[in-house]
């Protein structure tokens, strides 16, 4: 089905709030068209585009809640749906948590969508794919990568008179190179919502020299080091601290923001004084929707200042539990950094380690955030500035809350997006000491 306008997407969702009998009807309309281009060993393999729209229908009696889905939308189609989850609906029991539909909301719509990237076509694709493969064949490496683009709407209503309609676009890359003997890996990822930002032979540039950089690792004896930290490293360790600012789960004692005895850290001290994160649905570089999954409104919000935390996700049930104010889940989370390059922290730094990527992460302890994990494609041992040579990678138990009270200095910041991540991300790449390596790891 063709991507829906506004006003197509209003009389729908009218059409449906029309035919309920429940005593609340919300409807959510999601709309996505999803272009992508796969290639393994210097060959596409699977290129393709996918369209998919669908409604969801939740309606409630009291405290019973039902919920059907449809991608038809025609009246008598539509009018079976909503009986549908009003069936389910009076067939439910009752939600303790439930609560009712919100009433009717401003949205200030954010700059999701580009015209740019909406036009990406398959050659623009099969372009992308073709500098990775001419350029690792150049240079005698394998070479495998996978390039999306979507262009997609959601719209939102209920029978409170909300309504909503944002549309969007993305696109995210992932390169890997390797050495034919397997000896040597490079990779990147990169991600926009506006494809003029994205540069698809400086991308796979990095993947190509990180493998060819990348061959005769040494073995460095696990320890403690100072590490640089490219973006995407540090996203995979971050990202889950940032899942973890729930007022709930620190209430009830389940996250590292629970303080001993009952109740939550909110206020204290935590992180270096470097530390800033907040959320932003209107930030130019990361925007996204400007309401959540429940359909709260988004705001810009401090999370953390000067290392303090500053606030903490509320639930409408918990808000109203506790006596505080809800508010919507972020959508993108936002660091600040400094003004220096990756490769100027490395020229600033006596001895270190730099890191690529981290991969196969696992939570070893929620209370203090404990992680552990690997490095691959691309670990590298620093003296006096410079790079000096490629080493053996590390499995690694860390938690990120001691990492950001172990920060040295900040890079510039970078977006890191795509399906793989809770949160649209901009964070900067990070000099970190006494980063805890545990054993080697043969893996490239």
């Amino acid at each position: 089905m063709k991507q829906l306008n506004q006003e197509e997407a209003k009389r729908i969702c009218d059409r449906v709030l029309g035919f309920s009998k429940a005593d609340e009807c919300r409807v959510v309309i999601d709309g996505s068209r999803r272009g992508n281009i796969r290639y393994a060993q210097n060959s596409v393999t699977t290129a393709g585009l996918n369209e998919n729209t669908q409604l969801t229908i939740s309606v409630a009696f009291g405290k019973r809640q039902g919920t059907a889905t449809i991608n038809e939308f025609d009246d008598k189609l539509l009018e079976r749906a909503v009986r549908r989850a009003e069936d389910v609906a009076r067939l439910a029991p009752e939600n303790p948590e439930f609560m009712p539909a919100i009433g009717k909301q401003a949205f200030k719509q954010s700059a999701t969508y580009n015209a740019a990237t909406a036009a990406i076509d398959p050659d623009y694709r099969a372009e992308v794919a073709s500098h990775s493969i001419v350029a690792g064949r150049k240079n005698k490496l394998q070479t495998a990568g996978y390039f999306v683009d979507t262009t997609g709407f959601q719209t939102i209503a209920n029978s409170n008179g909300l309504f909503g309609h944002q549309e969007f676009t993305s696109l995210d890359f992932t390169c890997t190179a390797r050495t034919e003997d397997g000896r040597g890996s490079g990779w990147v990822t990169r991600s926009a919502s506006d494809a003029r930002k994205f540069d698809p032979r400086e991308a796979s540039a990095v993947a190509i020299e990180k493998a060819l950089r990348s061959v005769d690792a040494k073995a460095l004896e696990p320890g403690r080091y100072t590490v640089i930290l490219e973006p995407a490293a540090t996203s995979e360790l971050i990202g889950r601290m940032f899942g973890a600012f729930d007022a709930r789960q620190a209430d009830e004692g389940r996250s590292f923001l629970s303080k001993k005895g009952g109740g939550n850290r909110l206020g204290e001290k935590l992180f270096d004084e470097q530390i800033n994160i907040w959320a932003d649905p209107w930030h130019p570089d990361v925007p996204v929707r400007p309401w959540d999954n429940t359909m709260m409104p988004r705001e810009r919000t401090d999370v953390v200042k000067n290392g303090r935390i500053v606030s903490l996700d509320y639930s409408r049930f918990w808000a109203q539990k506790q006596n505080a104010k809800a508010t919507a889940r972020h959508g993108n989370m936002i660091m600040s950094g400094g003004s220096k390059s990756l490769e100027e922290l490395i020229a600033s730094t006596k001895k270190g380690v730099v890191v690529t990527r981290t991969w196969y992460i696992r939570q070893v302890d929620p209370q203090s955030l404990l992680l552990t994990g690997l490095t691959r494609d691309g670990t590298f041992y620093v003296e006096n500035g410079k790079i000096k040579h490629p080493i053996k990678n590390f499995r690694f138990n860390e938690s990120p809350v001691s990492m950001l009270n172990n920060v040295d200095e900040l890079g510039k910041p970078q977006i890191i997006g795509g399906d793989e991540v809770a949160y649209e991300m901009l964070i900067p790449p990070m000099k970190i000491r006494d980063f805890n390596f545990t054993s080697l790891s043969d893996a490239v």
